[in-house]
């Protein structure tokens, strides 16, 4: 079956099952008073069930939900707004990548034992060796140079390539770092695999080879690396193979690898040397795996003629991370079990149904129109919402605010958080307004900024005023532990009563909210400056594929922004180096600081821009 009709077939199936038992509210009280707790309980407790098996982007559990969405929109009478007159709005994204069937790996090489004759060792695809996910797809033949670690990390007094040449050649590195797998340790930063080759490609490698030294694998298992489902090329062909052929062509040369990984770790020395009797010969080939997800789209139109076609945006993610594992997202990526997600995120889905299922109870007295999205692909980066905001159903021109509810189920001490306020002027006087004066009283915490880690910031990038409701992490945030038992469904309603009551406001103004740029504070700091020193002032968009790395969006007053960037503006060049992707500009913003004056190569409507930013402290 084309994944593409899996959804619109679990739709029709839906519109059978899923129409008994489910809640349908007790309207004879006003639309407002029906977001009641057992409705929002009755959603979660089927989005989160096991049956879904934690609605992995692209997966059946994934369909099932949005075919439940979509029945409930069809239930409540909402127009379609997806595909084909459906409410299923379907997108393709980047699900894996694997191994083509042109990989090889073979060493020649002479012994120092005085033999002229050359001996060649011949590797076996996932035997012995395997493509890297984000290998090119080439081909190199040349001399081998053992890099030790392959770090380069002068502020930290530590270099493996300090006086080694490797230009041309392929490059053996070893896993992790001279501390170890330790994820405390100073040179972690610097010890992933996408970083290795990062550094090696711009040393002039052209290609790496990567094995896990003895005291890190004493069985030589031959390591498997999840994609972060982005295909994002390292630039040059990249490879994890087991160490025994390593350790015995380096037998026969006069070195001992175990010795060499004991000295590293004792004096915190590199070693690395050229090997130039050991010649290489490599053909990598991944290919990409594409799949295919939805979001779920319906729409109420507004009766005023001169606002019906200005739109009010509700959204929520309805995916989350499958069986978990290495490369999910998942907290414990060692624990192979289904992650429920009911708060993140049923619980903001459950509400936005509540919510379309309350418009529609009053949609005579609707001005404005009103558009619920339960988008897909958030936990892969915002992959549902970045391809709404390039694909609308309605000119963006024409959306006049974006609410999203992401992670509205663990409600303490009415303690709740709105992202976005500074993003229109009336935002703060609207959302203190109702808390103070209505019977949902809350303790708001305000962060004006509209970037922030969920759908809303696709919205924010394209001058949408947002507002973001979430009621905080916790400690079953991406693990198997985030269960409908635990939430707490009166405050999960109370808060979708004073969405409605923000919404019922907006819907209801002569005026359109006006959009302003907001102030960054330093809770809201996220975007490219996690973990570093340094900030420009970017949010990387995540969803696009292509070689160099778009901004999503620019921070008011940022170092990109005073140097002239704008958002949609693609990265190609910094500080002298090449970026294909997010991860060679987090590599390289990892070795500047603060003052740094960098050149800065943009690609802006097919033209190279070059420009000059001065890079600042991150707070």
């Amino acid at each position: 079956m084309p994944p593409a009709v899996r959804y619109i077939v679990m739709f029709h199936i839906c519109l059978v099952w899923c129409a008994w038992g489910q809640p349908r509210g007790t309207r004879g009280q006003s639309a407002r008073e029906g977001i009641a707790a057992d409705d929002v309980q009755a959603h979660v407790r089927y989005l989160a069930s096991d049956e879904l098996e934690g609605r992995m982007t692209g997966t059946e559990g994934d369909a099932k939900a949005a075919a439940y969405i979509a029945t409930q929109f069809r239930r409540y009478d909402l127009k379609p707004g997806g595909d084909n007159d459906t409410y299923m709005r379907t997108f393709e994204f980047l699900s894996a990548v694997k191994p083509g069937p042109s990989n090889r790996l073979s060493f020649e090489y002479l012994p120092l034992s005085g033999d002229s004759s050359s001996r060649r060792v011949d590797l076996t695809v996932d035997v012995d060796f395997r493509p890297l996910p984000f290998s090119s797809s080439s081909s190199a033949s040349t001399s081998l140079v053992f890099a030790g670690h392959g770090i380069s990390a002068p502020d930290k007094n530590y270099d493996d390539y300090r006086g080694l040449d490797v230009t041309g050649k392929a490059v053996v590195v070893l896993r992790f770092s001279p501390d170890g797998n330790d994820p405390h340790g100073e040179l972690q930063p610097f010890s992933a695999l996408r970083e290795k080759a990062r550094v090696a490609r711009d040393q002039g490698a052209q290609a790496i080879i990567i094995v896990s030294g003895p005291n890190d694998d004493p069985d030589d298992e031959l390591a498997r690396i999840t994609s972060d489902h982005r295909f994002a090329s390292a630039g040059l062909p990249s490879i994890i193979m087991k160490r025994a052929p390593l350790e015995q062509i380096m037998r026969t040369i006069g070195r001992d690898l175990k010795a060499i990984q004991d000295s590293i770790q004792t004096t915190r020395q590199p070693i690395a040397f050229a090997m130039p009797a050991v010649h290489v010969h490599l053909t990598t080939e991944v290919e990409k795996v594409m799949g295919t997800s939805a979001n779920v789209i319906g729409l109420l139109r507004g009766s005023d003629p001169k606002l019906a076609d200005e739109f009010i945006i509700i959204g929520a993610h309805f995916d989350h991370l499958g069986y978990g594992g290495r490369g999910s997202g998942s907290l414990r990526p060692d624990v192979h079990e289904i992650h429920n997600g009911a708060d993140d995120n049923a619980s903001g889905t459950a509400v936005l149904l509540e919510e379309a299922e309350a418009f529609s109870d009053m949609r005579q007295r609707l001005r404005r129109s009103i558009i619920f999205v339960a988008f897909s692909g958030e936990e892969l980066g915002t992959l549902g919402s970045a391809y709404y905001v390039n694909n609308p159903i309605v000119p963006l021109s024409q959306t006049v605010a974006m609410i999203n509810m992401d992670m509205i189920g663990r409600l303490e001490n009415n303690e709740l958080t709105v992202y976005g306020t500074a993003t229109s002027p009336g935002w703060d006087s609207v959302l203190q307004g109702y808390s103070r004066s209505g019977s949902e009283q809350f303790t708001l915490k305000s962060v004006p900024d509209g970037f922030g880690p969920s759908d809303h910031s696709q919205f924010y990038g394209k001058n949408i005023p947002v507002l973001f409701f979430f009621t905080g992490t916790h400690g079953d945030y991406h693990t198997p532990l985030d269960d409908w038992e635990k939430l707490n469904y009166d405050g999960a309603a109370k808060i979708g009563r004073y969405v409605f009551d923000i919404v019922s406001d907006l819907n209801v103004q002569p005026n359109r909210p006006e959009f302003s740029r907001a102030p960054v504070t330093a809770a809201a700091r996220g975007g490219d400056t996690r973990g570093f020193r340094v900030t420009l002032g970017v949010i990387p968009d995540y969803s696009e594929t292509d070689e160099g790395m778009k901004i999503g969006g620019v921070r008011p007053n940022g170092p990109a922004e005073r140097a002239g960037m704008k958002s949609g503006d693609v990265i190609v060049l910094m500080a002298g180096k090449k970026v294909l992707n997010v991860y060679d500009f987090m590599g390289i913003l990892r070795t500047l600081k603060a003052g740094d004056r960098v050149e800065i190569e943009v690609k802006r409507d097919g033209k190279a821009v070059t420009l000059n930013a001065t890079l600042e402290k991150r707070d």
